[in-house]
């Protein structure tokens, strides 16, 4: 699962492109801050942005190629703010 700022929604696509990964669910509008440091994404007056998430299952060989292009991708704009989270998927159908 990747989220981040609305800021790098086409980098996200460009990356999953570039990692051959086709699947995907996206969700727009998602609200959230980090939990460290960043400004809140609400979406409100006071604070305007807002978040994304999307959720892509992989395989074993697209995950670290995917992994090292989101944390190349986030240092090159680490204020915007993004993260992945990855856990095993026990079956799809």
């Amino acid at each position: 699962m990747i989220v981040y700022n609305q800021a790098h929604s086409s980098v996200v696509m460009d990356i999953l492109d570039k990692c051959t990964i086709r699947g995907f669910t996206k969700w727009t509008d998602v609200q959230g801050r980090g939990s460290h440091r960043g400004e809140p994404h609400y979406g409100t007056h006071a604070w305007p942005s807002k978040n994304m998430a999307t959720l892509a299952i992989v395989t074993e060989q697209q995950l670290e190629p995917l992994v090292r292009e989101l944390k190349e991708a986030n240092a090159n704009a680490e204020q915007q703010g993004l993260r992945a989270f990855v856990w095993e998927a026990d079956s799809v159908i």
